[in-house]
């Protein structure tokens, strides 16, 4: 994995995305080792969800930028599912969100909080 088109992060929190980055992908390598040699991504069991774009940009933001062994979980399988997710975000997205800009994800911020009311 690596980071694109991210401007105003500055070296300190790309090089946090890059430590991030590749802890996901020792989880990824981790999982994909699990697999059976027959089985693919493609044969397992799938859901769809359709996201606002802005909620996909703002999710993809926080899973690039948090730490997964500081999220408190119950099982393991929940560390697993967030890499998963922000897996599909980056190759398997109808549209690009990998390359958001600062600016876009301050926008995104701004409409998935607009009107929360809690």
């Amino acid at each position: 994995m690596v980071t694109r088109g991210r401007s105003g992060g500055g070296p300190e929190r790309d090089d946090h995305r890059l430590i991030f980055a590749a802890a996901i992908n020792t989880l990824l390598t981790w999982h994909d080792a699990l697999m059976n040699a027959n089985d693919s991504w493609e044969s397992m069991p799938t859901v769809n969800v359709r996201l606002w774009r802005s909620d996909a940009v703002v999710l993809f933001d926080w899973l690039m930028s948090t730490d997964l062994n500081a999220i408190p979980i119950t099982h393991p399988a929940q560390k697993q599912a967030l890499a998963d997710l922000l897996g599909r975000f980056e190759w398997a997205c109808d549209v690009d969100i990998t390359d958001s800009t600062a600016e876009e994800i301050a926008a995104a911020q701004e409409e998935v909080a607009k009107d929360m009311g809690w």
